[in-house]
């Protein structure tokens, strides 16, 4: 095997797709696109953010949603990560999304990407987001047997090498299961 050297870059395979939702102060929802997050404990997640009209809102709000960003979503899904609301005052509706606010925390549910993280601000501290996981919900089109169903759920992953969006695949194996075979 021959290796090829790129230098010190943020290149992790897959990379979730992470939206991001808030409220503003006075009570308008926002979103953003953010790829370098990823859960850090059974009830906590954490997300690298430079500063945004979303960490505005975190620090009026306190709270945030993160959705997973889908096949059938990747236009509005993208144009929260290139266009600014400080710039845009309702980029959100301009995306099409639509907000429900979320039973547990003080963020919006986007009506259109059908399974969220439910979070509280633990800490924003040197441009990195630490939520609690409060609640997890998803809507019933995208679960099976009471599961998130990868498969229904279409969730995308953020190639940095080619600047592209792509979508998962099959399975390929069982977890916690399989390594079994090489024990003993």
């Amino acid at each position: 095997m021959s290796r090829i050297d790129f230098g010190a870059k943020p290149i992790m395979l897959p990379q979730p797709v992470l939206i991001i939702g808030t409220y503003d102060e006075n009570g308008v929802p926002n979103a953003m696109n953010a790829a370098w997050g990823i859960t850090t404990d059974f009830k906590e997640i954490t997300i690298s953010l430079s500063e945004h009209k979303t960490t505005d809102n975190l620090a009026a709000r306190g709270a945030f949603t993160v959705s997973m960003a889908t096949e059938d979503q990747v236009i509005p899904c993208d144009y929260v990560g290139i266009e600014s609301g400080r710039t845009v005052p309702d980029k959100f509706a301009k995306a099409g999304f639509h907000a429900t606010k979320s039973a547990f925390v003080d963020a919006p549910l986007i009506d259109e990407l059908p399974m969220a993280l439910e979070c509280k601000v633990k800490s924003f501290e040197d441009g990195i987001l630490i939520g609690e996981i409060v609640n997890v919900s998803a809507d019933e089109s995208v679960c099976t047997d009471g599961k998130v169903d990868p498969k229904k759920l279409k969730p995308i992953t953020f190639d940095p090498c080619n600047n592209t969006y792509i979508a998962l695949g099959e399975k390929v194996g069982n977890a916690f299961k399989d390594g079994a075979a090489l024990k003993g």
